[in-house]
């Protein structure tokens, strides 16, 4: 396995101090996590510090649906908009500064962002990325493809991003490729790595996986909320790529937030599912990630540990589920789960059965309390949910139907908002695609086009071996001690959590901060202990508990919850961004040593 920058390359992390870099850390700063993050991020990273690389993730399930939809209105829309809102603040300085800019937020439409791009005249060389746009070509897709979805895209790698910044690219911009690559494409351009540079390729991953959600790495979204001691809005942070795949993950001096091991540990459980993750490039072994802090709001992350990937790439499907709308009715005070009985009942005879609708769905979400203090505290919300492959079913038809409880229904009826329309949703699914029916194309400014050649998907003779038989695996477990004298408290006294939403299922990392404590976490939270915490909503469900001890962390993976994804999803949290805060909520007995540290 060689992590040996090839001879006579400009960024040689070998290259002696009068090369271009001298060998130092690439240091690539995030500036969105999602479209519709932060517009000033931009400017803020560009004029805060020193950086090599500005990158920007704009996609997700969800928004590719999204993107699909602007597309079927106008066949030249479908990239993220508000990307190009930020190259007309910033791109004319980036390219005084010699600033290069990679980016997902082409979406649909690489081609026509490049292109949009190029008239805001800053004399940027752009070059795109495609070829993850199945659509034309789903033959190869497995599971095989029923009807016509509305988006489908293979997960790319970095190497087309680097084949074009390599080319002398200022802007990159591309279709889907994974989060992680936007730190990838740029790491292995400045260090000249190989194709099968899997350990550092993994260490990047890694670090592309810490800084892609922009301020979730720097305190946003954390569990322990004292620890964040400065209150601003969190700045963007900002890995330090050196030429073995280590970093250093940061942000800009003066801007608010935190740069811990525990936010950066925090960030690493999320969305993630095995121990080996899966990427196109490498598969990165996230139980051989070792943190320690480097200084203040600095965090290394090293000896990470990549292999080979797979023969396939993952594939995201998108296709049009139909129509849906809903109504969540208040409900008041006492008899609450009569009143919402005899209201479901209502409104159905009033609709002319359930059966008039593909799909139903009614969730009783009690907030009310006994001798309620105030008259909100006496409510809980009847939300009722349909579904229909016609709009004209689930429209104002529906809506307008629940109103007809004003004043024949229970006592003390309303609703929080008026009768609305109905709207479309999707419906995700994950499928994969053999590597052979996939063409990575690097387009550059001059309309050469160039084919992206794939990584081996062989490790070097005997480096999967050594790696698999190094003791590190999903098995491996702290000494445990006695619990002594227990004390029920939440959980989250001694423990942090990170939920989000993978397709339809919810990954909750789960992590602790000193070594006791997650010896005792390990064994505490199994699959069983899981549903017994999150209760009814996910008794019948297949619950995986995978063990991260580098991390002092546990990564929970709850099947099916979230169903068919969630542009689909008709939980009150389709995206299980609340799932760890309640999972920490719940009170389990603690032993009183852990609390006393």
């Amino acid at each position: 396995m060689t992590t040996t920058p090839r001879e006579g390359n400009p960024h040689d992390a070998g290259a002696d101090a009068s090369s271009p870099h001298g060998g130092r850390p690439v240091r690539i700063g995030n500036v969105s996590g999602f479209y519709g993050d932060r517009l000033g991020a931009a400017r803020e990273m560009l004029d805060g510090g020193p950086v090599d690389v500005l990158c920007g993730d704009y996609l997700a399930e969800l928004t590719m649906l999204i993107l699909a939809k602007a597309q079927a209105k106008d066949p030249d829309a479908g990239y993220a908009k508000t990307f190009l809102t930020q190259m007309r603040d910033v791109l004319a300085d980036c390219v005084a500064r010699g600033v290069k800019v990679v980016s997902n937020a082409g979406g649909l439409n690489p081609a026509g962002l490049a292109a949009a791009i190029d008239e805001l005249g800053t004399g940027a060389q752009v070059a795109y990325v495609e070829g993850d746009d199945l659509r034309g070509s789903l033959e190869e897709v497995t599971p095989p493809v029923v009807g016509k979805p509305v988006s489908a895209n293979a997960y790319l790698g970095g190497w087309g991003i680097a084949e074009a910044l390599a080319a002398g690219a200022d802007v990159v911009v591309t279709g889907r490729v994974t989060d992680a690559s936007l730190v990838v494409g740029p790491a292995a351009w400045w260090h000249g790595w190989d194709r099968d540079a899997f350990d550092a390729l993994a260490g990047a991953v890694v670090a592309g996986h810490v800084i892609e959600c922009g301020p979730q790495a720097t305190g946003g979204n954390y569990s322990f909320l004292d620890e964040i001691t400065d209150r601003r809005y969190p700045g963007f942070p900002i890995a330090e790529v050196d030429a073995d795949g280590s970093s250093v993950i940061t942000k800009h001096p003066g801007t608010g937030g935190l740069v811990s091991v525990g936010t950066v540990t925090a960030q690493l459980l999320y969305e993630i599912a095995t121990p080996a993750y899966l990427g196109p490039d490498c598969t990165t072994h996230f139980d051989t990630i070792t943190l320690a802090q480097d200084g203040e709001h600095r965090v290394r992350i090293s000896g990470v540990r990549g292999s080979a990937p797979p023969e396939t790439l993952k594939v995201a499907l998108n296709d049009a589920g139909g129509y849906r709308n809903a109504m969540t009715l208040v409900l008041t005070g006492l008899d609450i789960e009569a009143k919402a009985a005899f209201a479901e009942q209502m409104l159905f005879d009033v609709l002319g059965g359930r059966d008039r609708f593909a799909e139903v769905d009614v969730r009783l979400l009690r907030f009310d309390h006994p001798d309620a203090a105030s008259n909100a505290e006496a409510t809980a919300h009847l939300r009722i949910t349909v579904k229909d492959p016609d709009p004209r079913v689930v429209g104002r038809a529906f809506s307008n139907a629940t109103m007809e409880l004003a004043l024949g229904g229970y006592a003390g009826f309303h609703t929080t908002t008026p009768p609305s329309a109905e709207s479309a949703f999707g419906v995700y699914r994950p499928a994969a695609v053999p590597r052979s029916a996939v063409t990575q194309t690097v387009v550059l400014s001059d309309g050469e086009r160039r084919v992206v050649a794939d990584p081996p998907t062989t490790s070097p003779s005997g480096s999967e071996a050594s790696l698999l038989s190094s003791g590190d695996s999903n098995d491996a477990f702290l000494p445990r001690g006695e619990v002594g004298p227990t004390r029920r408290v939440p959980l989250g006294t001694v423990v942090g959590a990170r939920s989000g939403d993978k397709g339809g299922n919810a990954n909750i990392g789960v992590w602790a901060r000193t070594d006791a404590a997650h010896a005792w976490l390990q064994d505490f939270l199994t699959p069983d202990r899981v549903r017994e915490l999150l209760g009814a909503e996910v008794a019948d469900l297949a619950i995986d508990v995978h063990p991260l001890p580098n991390l002092r962390a546990v990564n929970v993976v709850v099947h099916g919850i979230l169903g068919d994804g969630v542009a689909s999803s008709t939980r009150p949290d389709p995206q299980a961004k609340g799932l760890g805060e309640y999972l920490r909520s719940r009170l389990v007995d603690v032993p009183e040593a852990l609390l006393g540290a």
